[in-house]
């Protein structure tokens, strides 16, 4: 039987990859609420104070869904899949290529919604890079270590 035993780095990708996809799903979560509800008319993203750029973030205006609306569903979406790979990643770590390549792509899917304010689509892109480069050790058990008692030795 052959285990697999994570690295120092698999653990250090799988917790930055974490805390980005947790940042990137948060920031998802406030710009829908931001967007989603027309915005508060103070902010400069409407009201009074809104002037060129004056409720742009809908397209039809009273609260229903518009560009921005879009991006944040689609951080909230990014935030989730690197949330699930890193998941993934610590659970197995012999597929660390594949869930690597996953936040790595998703960590960067998410600079379309400002990527948790910029710090978490950087946080997964070094997750992301260090679980694609960082392998897993392979143990592989003595005989010695493998005694096997019967119930009838008890």
């Amino acid at each position: 039987m052959v285990f697999m035993e994570s690295s120092q780095g698999q653990i250090t990708a799988y917790i930055l990859s974490l805390i980005s996809g947790t940042i990137i799903f948060m920031t998802g979560i406030i710009g829908l609420v931001w967007f989603g509800a027309d915005g508060p008319g103070w902010g400069g993203f409407g009201g009074w104070m809104g002037g060129m750029m004056g409720n742009s973030h809908g397209f039809t205006g009273g609260g229903e869904f518009g560009f921005f609306s879009v991006l944040s569903i689609l951080g909230l979406i990014s935030g989730v899949v690197v949330i699930i790979s890193a998941v993934m990643l610590r659970m197995h770590p012999s597929n660390h290529f594949i869930w690597g390549t996953i936040i790595l792509i998703f960590a960067l899917v998410s600079f379309a919604d400002m990527g948790g304010y910029f710090i978490g689509a950087i946080l997964g892109i070094v997750g992301g890079a260090l679980a694609l480069s960082n392998r897993p050790r392979t143990i592989v058990p003595s005989r010695q270590n493998q005694q096997i008692q019967s119930p009838a030795n008890h």
